[in-house]
């Protein structure tokens, strides 16, 4: 489980596992499909909402996700070759 400090405004996440629906991230917010973002889809977070919830930008919208059902994606530049 993480801790929803872990993440801040430009993290690149991926869902962990599926959720029942999408809530997209809009004034009016609506509940979509889940298989619109798949589970190697990467996004990245553009809010942080209250209640441990995540605004994240993935190719197909903003949604809602609660930081419990996401992982940041390792950052291949934080590597050196030696």
């Amino acid at each position: 489980m993480h801790s929803f400090m872990e993440f801040s405004i430009g993290d690149k996440v991926f869902l962990t596992a599926p959720l029942p629906y999408l809530k997209t991230a809009e004034p009016m917010p609506m509940l979509r499909p889940p298989d619109l973002v798949s589970l190697e889809e990467t996004g990245e977070v553009v809010g942080l909402r209250s209640f441990e919830i995540l605004e994240v930008r993935f190719r197909r919208g903003k949604f809602l996700i609660p930081s419990t059902q996401v992982s940041k994606q390792e950052d291949s530049s934080d590597i050196t070759n030696l």
